[in-house]
């Protein structure tokens, strides 16, 4: 069957280093920390101390005041990451065909806020909102981006944990290469920096209890102890190649592998051989027709927890073999903290700027690695290096694996 060419023309971001692409870009490129303490929530009581919280974020600089009140933060973040996200690909929706733009935008977990407040009403006894639901679940993230622009084509919220926005930008290349869309709307958005969600991290002994911002998000570090809770969206324009040549369009770099994969082995930690996440990255490899050596770059999901780190390490060592030595790897976890299903699509954005600029952001934090952490992390500082293709690859608890391919527009 004959697939179309897929391109990124926009990309829209809310972060804890920035609520735009530039900002963010930037604050990565300058070493900036987005990690610090806790101020949405009393941790007083709690172990846990710091955040990468999102700053100065006010949903009616994105939508009206009605809308913003039907939404959860999560779809706040994500609609406004799409406006962005859609101004930058120069989309003219007069000149569109609604049914052919589609949405496949993921949540992992909801509006936890919601959960918290409506389940605290139940227990008192009180009237639950009639609006929970609708402002709770995970989908909305994807029907409101839809209701706020018009978009009326293939509409989806996959949920897989922290692969949630890499497997959603994933499935909207197999769609457009599949001619279902001529324009995707792709990412991910959490908001889960409340009482439950750091307290049930922390139950699981994922987040670090390290009060120093400094010290606390550092990926392949020997000293690492856990991941730090962020939160956001990511969103990015995938369209069809001819599409986006006909209206013109700035095209910013291709998609051209997608892997994904299941380790079948554990509810939280990641196959320990790699295996699982290395053919995740191998069928992204093989899909573009290139080889391990030709890889710059790879943007690694990094937490910062002890397992993760060592064994997508491995997982990199299997997908590329020798080749693995002269890969430029990093994590962005380190400035702005783990935002979950929201952490994939900040990433790719990452990749696609790395692919535009050459440039690879420095790993911050990170001092000393240890024994089998053998591989360049980017330690120390960012560099410029030409980037032809890059890797992004996303871990989710389940075992979920998932990898995207970006390379240099032609």
């Amino acid at each position: 069957m004959e697939t179309r060419r897929v391109v990124i023309t926009g990309m829209g971001a809310v972060t804890p280093l920035g609520n735009n692409v530039d900002s963010f870009w930037n604050a990565l490129k300058n070493g900036e920390n987005g990690i610090g303490p806790i101020t949405k929530i009393d941790v007083s009581e709690s172990k846990i101390k710091l955040a990468g919280e999102v700053k100065g974020f006010d949903p009616r600089d994105y939508m009206d005041f009605k809308s913003s009140k039907r939404m959860g933060l999560f779809s706040q973040y994500a609609v406004a990451a799409t406006r962005e996200a859609l101004n930058h690909a120069g989309i003219d929706m007069e000149k569109e065909d609604p049914y052919r733009i589609g949405v496949i935008v993921g949540c992992g977990i909801g509006s936890m806020q919601e959960h918290e407040k409506e389940i605290k009403k139940y227990l008192q006894g009180q009237k639950i909102d009639p609006l929970y639901i609708p402002l709770g679940i995970p989908n909305m993230a994807s029907a409101n981006i839809s209701i706020q622009f018009g978009l009326k084509g293939k509409n989806m919220d996959i949920s897989t944990a922290c692969a949630t926005g890499t497997h959603c930008i994933g499935e909207a290349y197999n769609s457009i290469r599949l001619n279902e869309a001529d324009v995707i709307v792709a990412g991910g958005t959490e908001a889960a920096i409340t009482a439950t969600g750091i307290s049930g991290f922390a139950a699981l002994t994922a987040l670090t209890s390290n009060s120093d911002p400094q010290k606390a998000s550092r990926p392949f570090d020997k000293d690492r102890d856990g991941f730090v809770m962020g939160e956001g969206a990511g969103v990015l324009i995938l369209e069809n190649y001819e599409h986006a040549v006909n209206r013109g369009a700035n095209i910013l770099a291709e998609l051209v592998g997608y892997g994904v994969t299941n380790d079948a082995y554990h509810i939280t930690s990641p196959s320990p051989d790699g295996s699982g996440a290395g053919t995740a990255m191998k069928i992204a490899i093989n899909q573009a027709g290139i080889l391990p050596s030709d890889i710059s770059y790879i943007n690694a999901h990094g937490t910062s927890t002890h397992l993760n780190d060592l064994y997508e390490t491995r997982a990199i060592k299997y997908a590329l073999g020798s080749a693995a030595s002269a890969v430029s790897i990093n994590s962005t976890k380190s400035m702005t903290g783990h935002l979950l299903g929201g952490a994939g699509a900040i990433e790719a954005i990452v990749c696609v700027k790395s692919v535009l600029d050459d440039y690879v952001h420095v790993t911050r934090n990170t001092e000393c690695t240890e024994e089998e952490l053998d591989l360049d992390y980017t330690i120390g500082k960012g560099r410029n290096r030409v980037v032809n293709y890059a890797l992004s690859n996303s871990l989710g608890f389940g075992g979920h694996n998932a990898s995207l391919l970006f390379a240099k527009a032609t």
